[in-house]
């Protein structure tokens, strides 16, 4: 004989097991977002860099002073508007992020002399026997899209390419 009661009535069981699993649902669902969003900011900026960095070593190597150690600015604004937008000129920003004043892209030039004496052939010889090797560095602030959730902190996505100058 079945009692009625409050022990046998299985009325609510879902919703309530509903209840108790849905945070942990949710929570793995917009952390794979949030992670997916990271992982795609990264990558843009990496591949950013390394497109400015192969698009610097190709310049002029006269644009290049290894003397003062500086970049030509010829050469570091159009790095700066790859690196930015994908374009040489003008473009839209490839992350939501640029436009913040913690964003920021460093061109920087370091001069390799060949060692023990050796002098260098090609257009190297011309410049002294002297290499130069430019470095593109970006950062860029990352905000989560989950910072109503608790999700906070100042997150910054990086990278850096180094190449040396091949000239044209």
């Amino acid at each position: 004989m079945r009692r009625p009661g409050l022990v046998s009535n299985r009325d609510g069981a879902a919703a309530a097991e509903l209840a108790l699993v849905l945070p942990l649902l949710l929570t793995i669902l917009f952390g794979s977002l949030e992670m997916g969003r990271f992982f795609w900011s990264e990558h843009q900026l990496v591949q950013a860099v390394r497109d400015a960095s192969v698009f610097a070593s190709r310049q002029r190597i006269d644009h290049f002073d290894c003397a003062a150690g500086t970049v030509d600015s010829a050469v570091t604004t159009p790095v700066t508007n790859l690196v930015r937008t994908g374009e040489l000129s003008g473009g839209t920003d490839r992350l939501p992020n640029w436009s913040d004043a913690a964003a920021s892209v460093n061109v920087t030039l370091a001069c390799v002399t060949a060692a023990g004496g050796t002098n260098l052939s090609g257009m190297y010889r011309t410049n002294n026997n002297v290499v130069p090797v430019v470095t593109v560095a970006a950062s860029v602030p990352y905000h989560v899209i989950l910072g109503g959730f608790g999700m906070t902190g100042a997150y910054s996505l990086n990278a850096s390419q180094q190449s040396a100058v091949m000239g044209i």
